[in-house]
């Protein structure tokens, strides 16, 4: 049976080098290019203090809070090479005659979690490097090793050796954080060594436009500028509560919000990166209704097998209204909270279920990625032995979820099973993916061979 889909359509750029710089090129000395990291949108266990708020008893004197945390601030250098190529070079004097490697240096910021040398920064501080170097506000230098990192949500842990036990925050808790609080940011923005500035905490579970990994920033109008990035939001007890890491700004220059990542999240990567190597996202267990936007809280549009969601008795059209006692209003709040919690743990989940209270408790699971063919929105896993017997196939990748509007209008979906992509056999998940999004952006049409989950063979041209 054959179905057939629509079909949906990259500049080249080119330019040269003129030959009359190439011999001044050639015969410069290496080049070292400085410039600052600019915040950007894109295990020693830390120590920890709660946070318990006193407004009544907050002081409006910042100079100890300040003093702590300007020492346990650092200086970080980061050095990478770079290549630069000189395709003119290379067609008048041959091959690799117009290769030139030159260093560039970035600085921002970072901060002491522990005695024994453990730092914290952001991963675009330092994503890149061939060497790190660390400077301690007493301007001692120190050779710096990455332990890991964590681009999703641009956190990075370094280690130096150090003769003496270093200065250091502790970890507040950032979902104590009150809109209006008093906190001071710390860094070295254009290389101003030990700068602090002050303001209040503008929100809290703020979602960046574009920028789909960090979904859960404080907001502040602390002043942040270029080479702050990776360095300390602290409250008025100077308590580490965020990694700062982005401004707002048109201009690259602070010009009114900043933006960091909370402490209670850097602290999970920290112990994720020492314990695993890797950070351990959990999940519920459960599809988000994203045009649910007129209610607060965040509604439940599947619930997944798997998960923990479907054990503890959620089901489709609960709201989510609060994660161990913090309001969720917002994708971004639950997102927060998940992105802080390990899975194996549990958390008590209060509902909405209409219009009545209830309050159950999921153990989180573990965030499982399966190849997802971004061009056809649709998540594939491999096939189990039970499928190759039943079908009697060796090879091929199921449908887990798709969000293909085509597929959708034919209702294929969850359990359909694709076993060629124009003619060629498919392996697994993962070569699915690859192979759908490498054909159909190479601008070809697909021919799709199927097996529907009564064991129809289906054919359809997209």
């Amino acid at each position: 049976m054959k179905k057939i889909f629509g079909t949906l359509g990259i500049a080249i750029l080119g330019g040269a080098i003129a030959l009359a710089g190439y011999k001044t090129l050639i015969e410069e000395p290496q080049v070292v290019v400085e410039k600052v990291v600019e915040p950007t949108m894109q295990t020693v266990e830390a120590s920890y203090t709660p946070t318990v708020i006193n407004s009544s008893s907050t002081p409006t004197d910042f100079t100890e809070a300040a003093d702590k945390t300007v020492h346990a601030v650092v200086h970080v250098k980061n050095t990478s090479i770079r290549t630069q190529q000189n395709p003119l070079a290379e067609l008048f004097y041959g091959r690799g005659s117009g290769t030139r490697k030159y260093e560039q240096v970035g600085t921002g910021s970072g901060v002491i979690i522990s005695p024994d040398g453990y730092i914290v920064t952001n991963n675009h501080v330092i994503e890149g490097a061939n060497d790190i170097e660390i400077t301690l506000n007493n301007q001692k230098k120190l050779k710096a090793t990455l332990i890991g990192a964590d681009k999703a949500n641009d956190i990075a842990l370094l280690k130096v050796e150090a003769d003496i036990e270093l200065p250091n925050l502790p970890f507040g808790n950032s979902d104590n954080m009150k809109v209006g609080e008093w906190v001071l940011a710390v860094g070295n923005p254009y290389n101003l060594t030990s700068t602090v500035t002050a303001g209040i905490v503008s929100a809290t579970g703020r979602d960046l436009n574009g920028n789909t990994n960090i979904d859960s920033f404080i907001q502040t109008d602390a002043a942040v500028n270029p080479g702050n990035s990776g360095g300390a939001l602290v409250n008025t007890r100077g308590e580490l509560i965020g990694i700062n890491t982005a401004i707002s700004s048109r201009t690259g220059s602070f010009i009114g919000y900043s933006f960091a990542v909370p402490s209670n999240i850097a602290k999970k990567i920290v112990d994720d990166l020492l314990e695993f190597g890797m950070v351990q996202q959990a999940v519920l267990g459960i599809g988000v209704d994203t045009e649910a936007n007129d209610i607060e809280g965040v509604k439940i549009k599947d619930i997944y097998d798997e998960g923990g969601a479907k054990k503890a008795g959620l089901k489709e059209g609960d709201i989510i209204t609060k994660v161990n006692n913090v309001k969720i209003t917002k994708f971004s709040d639950l997102k927060g909270q998940l992105t802080a919690k390990r899975p194996g743990e549990y958390v008590n989940v209060i509902i909405d279920r209409d219009g009545e209270e209830l309050t159950k408790v999921v153990k989180l699971t573990k965030l499982i990625k399966l190849p997802v063919s971004k061009v056809l929105q649709t998540e594939f896993e491999d096939i189990t032995k039970d499928d190759k017997k039943k079908f009697k196939i060796e090879s091929g990748a199921k449908i887990k979820r798709t969000e293909n509007i085509a597929f959708k209008q034919f209702d294929v979906g969850e359990g359909y099973i694709l076993t060629k992509i124009n003619g060629k056999k498919v392996a697994d998940a993962k070569e699915a993916a690859t192979m759908l999004d490498k054909t159909y952006g190479s601008g070809n049409r697909l021919l799709l061979e199927m097996i529907s989950p009564s064991g129809q063979i289906e054919r359809f041209r997209y």
